[in-house]
């Protein structure tokens, strides 16, 4: 009797921490997968989107050295025995008759045998792969590509097939679907499945924002659900030189479930994920579907390269399909926590510096910084325990221990790479002060104390002896203009003291280096430019600055006992205020009063603004609904007139905004994310006057709603550059005063 067949596939994705341009760094952890893909039995390995070369080269990738350089790692691979019996999918870019391509590269027992240039490009918010690549437009079509001579000879190989297509083994069909084209309406995978491609493979480069993770998921899900499958997911995993932090996540799916996933948030390089798939389970699906059955009848036929070997393994006792698994998604505190916490050691192993210096106000925001940073040391304690070799050399060289030391726990690691300042004046109150050392000696940092009222009065003087006057605050019968100028005095030299003590306090403490300045604006308050150009919020990174003031309040109640800093429970109760102004027992300054809305309003604005792309008008019109028996007409359109009046003041402070972590899909930030110009006509005469005649339509032929009345003429001096801001020092923006 013949042995019953069953076609068993061990296959392997991997997250890689790849570095942009660091081709020696990412070599090393391909090969490295590969040898782990393989001892785990793989037949077939798939690695991260331009692995190679990194995902974030950006510019470098018009660059001919770049190219020239994948050619060259991509021969190392090819000349060892890193690719004997087993098919593996390395990204890299190539140029093909003069157009530069972003493709998949599908390697086998030292030879190419097809290159699959992706046709559905990535060029919507933080992307701007079209600046790069071209597309392949023919889905028909698989050309001859004429290999470099170097690699031709290396490997005895003239030319690949090229262009849109699968490839045919005896026993199973392979093909790619690189990572956007997962999203799109009418998928390759649709198509190909149709054809009989039964195993894809996504090299992907996605990087992570708060509750993003189950839209890939659902996505992959859905696509072999429908149509049946075995789904390989790989990802890069950490900051590879810029703002975006790669999350991983790589996983396997079929027929509609996850099978295996890996980590979402890790400080390793390596992360190799291995499962076996049944073959025969995915024809079985597809057969019993009739619509499925249907389509595939009569779908136009595919490309298809043929290699005449197997991949899969006969029926064996020991060896088992992997089962579902139930799958494992964070919470959006531990996403704050993880994601930036893992994006802050990658910035701080690869940039050489020492450690990080963080002015500290005892308010909201700055203290979330400081709670991200703790955790980032316990989460390197944590991987040293477990035997990571990597975290503890780059442990021991940031944090300079010799002679046997290493890290003992998480304070005692802070201790050595963390500074904290409060930068205090007669306007700090001694709530603030006595919450910033409470949380500082919590988390372990080196603490300081710094009162700045004596560099504050030294400059005051110098401007009086200039002009013969001493500006007031209001409280004390000053005017918008003096109280305006005496709060961002405080601010400004708030950075000055914070980058000089980054520079010289490890030459104090006979420590090597220097420390990076951490910022702390949040989202909101970058979006209405409620902070002091060239204050504390222009540090060297700031890992929330895409993160709304209603997370960031979440994750301090999360972080008060995940990672046991109880004072963050006070620090999270406590109004947030700026403590620019003096205090009196008839005042005290509040942000959400300064701003003039609240940051739950804010939060509001900006996803209409960015997300849902509405100018004033359709703005009006949205919150109108939204706001329905909460504000009348009139004052919706006060509200959308005022956020529009200082969103368009403040929005040059965006060009100078801290390089901040990624996080949030309504993040203003200038540089990469939202495109749109920094010299408004801050009247919005057309668009304002529109909201106006909606009004007086709504209201039966009422007056038309004033135009919004300046709270601080003063502020209107922001636009030429003083920047307006106050940015809540007390409250957590480093910017205004921590």
């Amino acid at each position: 009797m013949d042995q019953v067949k069953m076609r068993l596939l061990a296959l392997s994705t991997c997250n890689l921490n790849q570095w942009a341009m660091d081709f020696d760094n990412n070599l090393r952890n391909i090969k490295a997968s590969i040898s782990s893909a393989k001892e785990a039995g793989a037949t077939i390995r798939i690695g991260p989107e331009l692995e190679i070369t990194g995902y974030g080269c950006e510019d470098h990738f018009l660059e001919q050295d770049t190219v020239t350089h994948a050619w060259e790692c991509l021969k190392d691979l090819l000349s060892g025995d890193w690719t004997d019996n087993i098919l593996c999918s390395i990204g890299m870019p190539i140029i093909h008759e003069s157009v530069r391509y972003n493709c998949q590269i599908f390697c086998l027992d030292r030879k190419i045998i097809m290159i699959r240039p992706k046709v559905c490009l990535a060029n919507d918010g933080n992307y701007r792969e079209l600046r790069w690549f071209s597309a392949w437009k023919f889905k028909d079509r698989l050309v001859d590509f004429q290999l470099p001579s170097d690699i031709s000879e290396a490997i005895s190989q003239i030319s690949a097939p090229f262009g849109f297509g699968y490839i045919q083994f005896h026993d199973t069909a392979v093909a790619a679907e690189t990572c956007e084209e997962l999203f799109v309406a009418g998928a390759p995978h649709v198509g190909l499945s149709y054809n009989g491609v039964e195993v894809f493979m996504n090299a992907s480069g996605s990087h992570h924002q708060l509750r993003k993770l189950n839209i890939r998921i659902d996505a992959i899900k859905s696509a072999t659900s429908l149509c049946g499958g075995v789904y390989m997911y790989s990802n890069h995993q950490g900051c590879d030189g810029g703002r975006l932090y790669y999350d991983g996540c790589c996983f396997v799916a079929v027929n509609g479930d996850v099978v295996a996933q890996g980590s979402q948030f890790s400080l390793k390089e390596i992360e190799v994920l291995t499962a076996v798939a049944d073959l025969d389970a995915v024809s079985s699906y597809r057969a019993s579907v009739s619509s499925f059955r249907e389509c595939a009848s009569h779908e136009s036929k595919v490309p298809v390269v043929k290699v005449p070997r197997k991949l899969c393994q006969s029926f064996q006792l020991c060896t088992f399909p992997t089962l579902p698994v139930k799958i494992k998604y964070h919470r959006p505190e531990e996403e704050i926590a993880f994601g930036p916490s893992c994006w802050l050691w990658d910035y701080l192993r690869r940039s050489g510096a020492s450690g990080f210096l963080l002015p500290l106000s005892g308010g909201a925001d700055s203290s979330a910084v400081a709670a991200i940073v703790g955790c980032m040391c316990q989460l390197v304690i944590k991987d040293i325990e477990n035997g990571d070799e990597q975290v503890k050399a780059d442990a021991l060289r940031v944090g300079n221990y010799k002679n046997g030391e290493f890290p003992s726990s998480s304070k005692e690691f802070a201790k050595r790479i963390f500074y904290t300042v409060y930068m205090g004046t007669e306007n700090s109150s001694d709530a603030t002060r006595a919450r910033a050392k409470k949380l500082a000696e919590e988390i372990g940092s080196w603490h300081l104390d710094v009162n700045l009222d004596a560099v504050i009065s030294a400059l005051l003087s110098l401007f009086q002896t200039l002009t013969g006057r001493r500006p007031r605050y209001k409280v004390d019968g000053g005017s918008n203009a003096e109280n305006l100028a005496l709060q961002n005095i405080q601010a400004r030299i708030r950075m000055v003291l914070a980058f000089m003590m980054a520079s010289l306090m490890p030459w104090v403490n006979n420590k090597s280096g220097f420390y990076l300045v951490l910022g702390s604006s949040n989202v909101d308050e970058a979006l209405r430019g409620y902070l002091t150009k060239y204050d504390c919020s222009s540090a060297d990174i700031n890992p929330i600055g895409s993160i709304s003031k209603k997370d960031l309040r979440s994750f301090l109640r999360w972080a008060t006992v995940q990672l046991n800093y109880p004072s963050l429970a006070e620090i999270e109760a406590a109004p947030p205020t700026a403590e620019l102004e003096p205090i009196r027992s008839n005042y005290s300054q509040l942000d959400e009063v300064d701003m003039g809305m609240t940051y739950e309003e804010l939060s509001v604005y900006g996803r209409l603004r960015k997300i849902f792309r509405c100018g004033p008008v359709s703005m009006f019109q949205n919150l109108c609904h939204k706001w329905y028996g909460k504000f009348t007409p009139s004052e919706v359109a006060e509200k959308v007139k005022y956020f529009f009046k200082y969103y368009s003041i403040n929005r040059h402070k965006m060009t100078v905004l801290t390089p901040s972590y990624h996080a949030e899909s309504y993040s203003p930030e200038d540089n990469r994310f939202d495109l749109r110009q920094f010299l408004y006509n801050s009247r919005w005469p057309y668009q304002f006057r529109k909201i106006d005649e909606l009004v007086r339509r709504i209201n039966g032929g009422e007056s038309a709603v004033p135009s919004v009345v300046r709270r601080d003429e003063a502020e209107t001096a922001s636009l030429q550059g003083g920047g307006l801001g106050v940015i809540a020092a007390g409250s957590s923006n480093p910017s205004v005063g921590l």
